[in-house]
């Protein structure tokens, strides 16, 4: 196992981390004070190419491995928590889900553009009663001869208005005694008669990112924009969480460096008593924490990216990934507050935007008390991956890079 980066990796690493220097660093802070998704920056993503960096070539991607992916979304978080979210919805949850589930018609039709950057898409699973417990979820989707109706609200939706397509999930067979089984996948466009859309607000973090809700009210879709075959939806689901929780951990280990980089730069300029407060060892404590955090996350998404590569299943590694990076991302950014004092209570220093975007990854995409009885579930030998019809391709260069 080699985790040393090549040299095609350092240069879709130097590319995002420019554009960022330039295009985001510059104005994120503003978009977060009003509350107002920066909108802008996502045609720039889809023309620099990191809306599809790791899909292949052929279906309009850049044709980079998944460690790509994770090193891309490590850098956007670096800068703001809500660019790693465009990513982790429009790519992990959607992207990858129909690169992984969906005919090559379907592929044709919406993954081209998604990966062109052309088309933004979302990822609709939560709803108002069902979070971690898919299986209460509510939405229904009734076949009417060549077509589905579709009906039922979802909330915590990343891109809920932005997005052109969402991969919804609903109930095909409400008669079923296991509650995990007849579950669907389809992609649906949000122009339908139908649908409608909303933004959430006055949310604790992620103010420079769009969080909303979709309804549906009797949309009919084709039945060839079924994913799947009836009754796969949960198993779609749950793979398409192993992609997007592969990102939020590589996106945390990028909040967990940027809180280091601060508190670093202020405890060598803030003088207390007389000499630099760096020099005191407390805040010494606090800064070698974060660097052992970063470490540990980095190799740890490294490895699920590394598994990825392989097309070795990674669910396990994945999850611990994403619950060790989250919860040390938030306690970075905890200290990073405590070690800028005063000041890191007021937004004229980024830490206080890092904790409030820091808490919400520690929720979305599986709680860390999932992720703990996930854990668990693997160590106890209660939990174990079966096999499914469709896996997610292992990296191929040459496969990926020519169409």
């Amino acid at each position: 196992m080699d985790f040393s980066l090549t040299e095609e990796h350092r240069m879709v690493q130097k590319m995002v981390s420019d554009f960022l220097r330039r295009e985001v660093m510059p104005v994120i802070k503003e978009y977060d004070r009003k509350q107002e998704p920066a909108a802008f920056l996502l045609p720039r993503m889809g023309e620099l190419g990191i809306l599809g960096v790791c899909l292949p070539v052929r279906y309009g991607g850049q044709g980079m491995d998944y460690l790509s992916l994770g090193l891309v979304c490590e850098e956007l978080e670096y800068a703001d928590s809500t660019l790693r979210v465009v990513m982790s919805v429009h790519m992990g949850l959607n992207s990858l889900g129909l690169f992984q589930w969906a005919s090559e018609d379907q592929k044709q039709q919406f993954l081209v553009p998604q990966a062109q950057g052309k088309k933004l898409a979302a990822f609709g699973l939560t709803e108002p009663n069902a979070g971690s417990d898919v299986a209460a979820l509510n939405s229904t989707a009734r076949r009417s001869g060549d077509e589905y109706v579709l009906n039922g609200e979802k909330m915590w939706i990343s891109l809920a208005s932005l997005a052109h397509h969402v991969l919804w999930f609903g109930r095909t067979d409400p008669e079923t005694n296991d509650p995990h089984e007849g579950l669907s996948a389809f992609i649906v466009e949000l122009d339908r008669p139908g649908v409608t859309t909303g933004d959430i607000h006055g949310k604790l973090g992620m103010r420079a990112g769009s969080t909303g809700w979709i309804n549906f009210q009797d949309v009919r879709v084709p039945a060839s924009q079924r994913i799947g075959e009836e009754g796969e939806g949960f198993k779609i689901a749950m793979s398409c969480l192993d992609n997007g929780r592969y990102t939020v951990a590589a996106g945390a280990t990028g909040l967990i460096r940027a809180s280091l980089d601060a508190s670093v730069r202020y405890a060598n300029e803030r003088k207390a008593f007389g000499r630099e407060i760096g020099k005191f060892q407390l805040v010494q404590q606090k800064i070698a924490r974060m660097v052992q955090s970063y470490e540990m996350a980095r190799l740890l998404y490294l490895q699920a990216g590394w598994m990825k590569n392989q097309g070795l299943r990674n669910t396990r590694e994945t999850s611990l990934a994403k619950w060790f990076a989250t919860d040390a991302s938030f306690d970075a950014a905890s200290e990073a507050i405590q070690v800028h004092g005063a000041y890191g209570y007021s937004d004229e220093y980024d830490v206080e935007r890092y904790l409030r975007n820091a808490r919400g990854a520690v929720i979305y995409e599986g709680t860390s008390e999932i992720h703990q009885l996930m854990q668990a579930g693997y160590a106890l030998g209660y939990r174990q991956d079966t096999p499914l019809r469709c896996e997610l391709p292992p990296f191929e260069p040459d496969y990926w890079q020519h169409a």
